[in-house]
């Protein structure tokens, strides 16, 4: 607990990185690019340069709630018909075909002009430090290293960097990263424009065409960071904030909206009834998720529609409250991995940010000599013609990442996300239903057992309820009499992803950190 300032990231050298720059005088944006930039140096399986983001930020003095859209597009030459002549029904998973173009620097360096208060030399600082001296390795990522073995063996460059002598490193061995120093160097030099118009897309695009991949320098010229405006819904009296599409933030809103009918509390945290109904209303807004939300650029997405309160009732009249539905067909609302994490600072501003490569370690291939793993999110694209999500050229993708913001009276009340694909919208639906409706503070929130809809590994059935140990067999029982496929999975599961939050309280104005066990990460204020 603090009440000065509070940071809360999934790994505790991004909270130190970030705690320093607010020491120093940064604001919460400049501590945000930090933590983000150390990240992706100490995080690799999570998230990279070569990957996206998306941003929330509260800015105290104005009151108003703004979003940064950090998405990259697909190449202009991926096309279609491209993935069709060379036999494929679907985009694979890895390799240099689903790669798309990086939009996390941008990002940094439009937040950081709009917002920042500090040069990006010096919040790339500790990043370059730990990605040139090195860092402990975590068990964590030594386990994600040998999972993905054969992944990152299959790229020379990737071995190099993850495989050195054919093995993972172990826990407390020190992996150096000299590669990518001497690219965050670059770009704490040069900017934005060396990354997107200078030496380093030139070494990626380089590396794309040497292995088969779509990226051209145009890609990079091209690309751009958008502004948009944040949607949300209110929940028992609390103003609910998600990004909009191209993001599924919209799933939350609309979990959150069919729930707010049911009296939650009177069932008890974690019964049967209440994991029944949120599991109901998330196979309802993840249907309307899969039909609707694609890049608004191309799509008329009907957004207020499928947040608004009446939609909500509609389809909470889909739900049986003694019997599992199947696969849902959407509604008619007409008439990776990931990092997340949160910064609030002196002044108030608050920052809400999460970063991808889609899969652990993305496409699996570091790009050259820059050091930079790219990420696979093109895989997300379908192949059909008449599907909303379809590939085009230069076109955002339906994306996962989601952070969000909630207020109460106008005032900020909680900063939260969580990584975990299509988990985000559960999870975010559970952290306030414990807060709002089971009275928890917010390390309680986080540390609760959770459930899970959907798979947890590629390839799985989507009807999978994963329940983390700490439910009551009780209650597994009643959910499986309700027809629910259940399985068990161990406590602390990162499968349920890493959430982090900072809550203000309502009369004290403390600022109370949390960050989930189930990554490394830690919340530091004071």
């Amino acid at each position: 607990m603090g009440r000065e300032v509070m940071v809360a990231t999934p790994h505790h050298l991004a909270s130190m990185a970030a705690a320093r720059i607010l020491i120093e005088g940064g604001n919460a944006v400049d501590a945000a690019i930090a933590a983000n930039a150390v990240l992706t140096v100490v995080y690799p399986h999570n998230c990279s340069l070569g990957g996206d983001a998306f941003w929330l930020i509260y800015h105290s003095s104005t009151g108003k709630l703004r979003g940064l859209n950090g998405s990259g597009r697909s190449p202009y030459s991926a096309t279609r018909e491209f993935f069709k002549d060379q036999g494929m029904s679907q985009i694979p998973l890895r390799g240099i075909l689903p790669v798309t173009v990086p939009g996390v620097v941008d990002s940094w360096c439009t937040m950081l002009e709009e917002y920042g208060s500090r040069e990006l030399r010096e919040v790339l600082r500790p990043a370059i430090h730990y990605a040139r001296e090195g860092f402990p390795v975590g068990e964590k990522l030594s386990r994600w290293i040998k999972y993905a073995a054969p992944v990152l063996s299959a790229c020379p460059t990737s071995k190099k960097i993850f495989l050195r002598g054919g093995r993972a490193s172990e826990l407390g061995e020190i992996l150096v990263q000299r590669d990518l120093a001497r690219t965050l160097d670059k770009l704490a030099k040069g900017g934005r424009e060396v990354f997107y118009e200078g030496d380093i897309s030139e070494s990626i695009v380089k590396f794309c065409r040497q292995n088969g991949g779509l990226l051209s320098e145009q890609d990079f010229t091209d690309h751009k960071s958008d502004w948009i405006e944040p949607i949300g819904a209110s929940y028992r009296g609390y103003g609910v904030y998600e990004f909009p599409p191209n993001s599924q933030g919209v799933a939350a809103l609309l979990g959150l909206n069919i729930v707010e009918g049911f009296d939650l509390a009177p069932l008890g945290h974690l019964s049967a009834q209440s994991i029944h109904l949120m599991v109901e209303a998330k196979k309802l807004a993840f249907a309307d998720r899969d039909r609707y939300v694609s890049d608004p650029e191309r799509s008329d997405i009907p957004v207020e529609e499928l947040i608004s309160k009446s939609y909500g009732r509609k389809r909470r009249r889909k739900i049986d409250l003694c019997k599992a539905m199947g696969r849902p067909s959407p509604g008619n609302p007409f008439g990776g991995d990931t990092v997340y994490l949160a910064t609030l600072d002196k002044d108030g501003n608050a920052v809400s940010l999460i970063q991808s490569i889609y899969f652990d370690f993305g496409c699996g291939m570091v790009a050259g000599d820059t050091g930079i793993l790219l990420q696979n999110r093109g895989a997300y694209f379908s192949l059909s013609d008449d599907h909303v999500n379809r590939l085009e050229p230069h076109k955002r993708t339906l994306h996962t990442l989601a952070p969000a913001m909630m207020f109460e009276n106008d005032e900020l009340r909680m900063v939260f996300g969580t990584m975990g694909g299509d988990g985000q919208p559960q999870t975010h639906l559970q952290l306030v239903t414990n807060i709002v409706d089971f009275g928890m503070n917010i390390q309680e929130a986080i540390e609760a057992p959770r459930w899970l809809h959907g798979r947890v590994e590629i390839g799985e059935l989507e009807q999978v309820l994963n329940l983390e140990e700490g439910i009551r067999p009780a209650v597994v029982r009643e959910l499986r009499r309700k027809g629910h496929r259940v399985r068990v999975l161990e406590r602390w599961n990162e499968k349920f992803g890493h959430a982090q939050a900072i809550f203000i309280h309502p009369s004290s104005k403390v600022l109370m950190g949390g960050a989930d066990p189930r990554g490394d990460g830690v919340a530091v204020g004071w």
